[in-house]
């Protein structure tokens, strides 16, 4: 086989390959720079938290923006004791790691109560919610992978964006953004 055969062959796998994975493939036209950086603790990669709900801060650690979509890292300084809805996300995996506090997170069909230390794992595709539990602070380490429009979501619900939408509108700036609301907010005894 020609050396020149030989490449496209390689690069034409590797293309399907990526794409099996759902990984978008590098193109030339890569936004992100090529040099880490740090952020603090307690602070946002780009010192502008938002707070898309009553009772809970966002502080953005690696953007959309810096992975090329490949994911979106945040930290959620909860005060508010719940959650979210029961959703799904299309393309999206998602995962909690506990800094501080205690949380009960379901995917699927099973519920697990997480403290400090411990992470959960929810695929894509697969019903899942989450719920702060207990008086105090809480802080959890969430990140979507790929990124999705979760990032963009987020900062449009600390706009304001929502507020006025009826439950219908609100269902379809979801779908707008890669996920759907399946069910309720996760519901627990108060201790």
């Amino acid at each position: 086989m020609k050396r020149s055969s030989f490449l496209k062959l390689g690069l034409a796998i590797g293309s399907l390959f990526s794409a099996s994975l759902n990984v978008p493939a590098r193109s030339k036209t890569r936004s992100r720079e090529d040099k880490g950086f740090k952020v603090d603790a307690g602070k946002d990669r780009f010192d502008k938290s938002i707070a898309p709900f009553e009772g809970d801060v966002f502080y953005t650690k690696v953007s959309t923006k810096d992975t090329d979509g490949g994911m979106y890292v945040f930290e959620s300084t909860r005060l508010k004791e719940g959650g979210p809805i029961l959703h799904t996300h299309y393309d999206t995996d998602e995962f909690w790691y506990i800094l501080q506090g205690e949380f009960l997170i379901k995917v699927g069909d099973t519920t697990y109560n997480a403290k400090a230390g411990d992470l959960v794992f929810g695929p894509r595709m697969v019903p899942h919610t989450f719920a702060k539990i207990g008086k105090g602070e809480a802080k959890v380490i969430i990140c979507h992978q790929p990124a999705g429009k979760m990032e963009e979501y987020f900062k449009k619900l600390s706009e304001g964006v929502a507020k006025n939408m009826s439950e219908a509108e609100r269902d379809n700036l979801r779908k707008e953004h890669g996920f759907e609301r399946v069910g309720p907010p996760l519901t627990y005894l108060k201790q």
